[in-house]
């Protein structure tokens, strides 16, 4: 990774950054009021940032997803959902619906996964999931953009790293 000076838009254009925190918030608000409970809330957050390559959102929702109650199997089960037993269908038509929002450049959200979703979550769901989507989406580029780091944590030994 390049050591170069990257412009950090949280401190750059505060107020900017302030906004969408603050929309962030309401969002999750919406999603609250709408029964969207932390695991769920979580699972979609890590999984669009995993698809975007946002290496700080990932660990800051993987810790939020522990507070909340997750285990490790289902944080590692992620990248195999649609293979994987560990999710109920509320969670596996969530975390489609993530990737239609991380890809939408390519087709939207196709119809047949609009219906197939739509069968299963209600529409309060659906839009809560989608804002949820729309303000980690926009997130995730700001500290993609910026670089923003994820060193080691104490103790621990990044991939490359010789522990011996």
């Amino acid at each position: 990774m390049s050591t170069e000076r990257r412009v950090h838009l949280s401190r750059s254009a505060r107020p900017a950054y302030d906004a969408l925190e603050v929309f962030s918030k309401t969002v999750g608000a919406i999603a609250a009021e709408a029964g969207i409970d932390a695991r769920l809330r979580e699972l979609v957050l890590i999984h669009a940032s995993q698809l975007n390559g946002c290496p700080y959102c990932v660990r800051v929702h993987v810790d939020r997803a522990v507070a909340a109650g997750l285990g490790i199997d289902e944080i590692a089960q992620l990248a195999a959902w649609r293979d994987s037993g560990v999710f109920s269908a509320r969670e596996r038509a969530a975390l489609e619906l993530a990737e239609c929002y991380v890809f939408i450049h390519e087709e939207g959200v196709p119809d047949e996964v609009y219906d197939r979703v739509g069968g299963i979550l209600s529409e309060q769901e659906y839009v809560a999931i989608s804002w949820l989507l729309v303000s980690i989406n926009a997130f995730n580029r700001i500290t993609i953009a910026g670089k923003y780091p994820v060193p080691p944590r104490g103790g621990q030994t990044g991939a490359g790293d010789d522990p011996a």
